[in-house]
């Protein structure tokens, strides 16, 4: 009788192990939805438009930065218009109102990080952050750590002394 509760037990435990391991690679399978629908697979991935087109804030700060409301509205005017998820755009733009859109990455507050090295590098965007023109919805393709940055550093015989992220 024993046995069999130690048997149920190690059961129970393992399918709540199992189903906490599907819920976190789901979760970073499809990513955080958000206000509106924008796939990466249709802009950059189908259609060919360079990530720098929308994320021009990454030539020259520390964060890429989402796309201002204006930016898409200056296609979007016009491409695909009478598209449901182009009218929420539209929406927010007649109000004024930027999108709230949720984060997807980031680095931790200790680790100093700029994307224009890395752009004049010539790193290309999926180095970090996956097969981004594949995504219908974006995610954190993995989560980075520091030995990824130590490894990328040292095959590129870029230095790895401590301050050149953290500051």
């Amino acid at each position: 009788m024993r046995a069999l509760r130690r048997v149920a037990l190690a059961a129970v435990l393992l399918a709540l192990v199992a189903v906490g391991v599907f819920l976190t690679a789901s979760g970073r399978q499809a990513g955080p939805e958000q206000p509106v629908a924008f796939s990466h697979k249709v802009h950059a991935g189908d259609n060919g438009i360079p990530c720098l087109y929308c994320h021009v804030h990454a030539r020259r700060s520390a964060v890429a930065g989402i796309p201002s409301v204006q930016r898409c509205v200056g296609c979007h005017k016009i491409t695909a218009a009478a598209k449901p998820e182009v009218q929420k755009l539209i929406g927010y733009w007649e109000r004024k109102e930027p999108i709230p859109w949720t984060r997807v990455t980031g680095m931790p507050d200790f680790a100093y990080f700029e994307h224009w090295p890395h752009l004049r590098a010539d790193l290309a965007c999926q180095t970090c952050h996956g097969p981004v023109e594949t995504m219908e919805r974006m995610r954190e393709a993995k989560a980075l750590t520091m030995d990824d940055c130590v490894a990328c550093h040292r095959k590129r015989s870029v230095s790895i002394d401590c301050v050149v992220c953290h500051r």
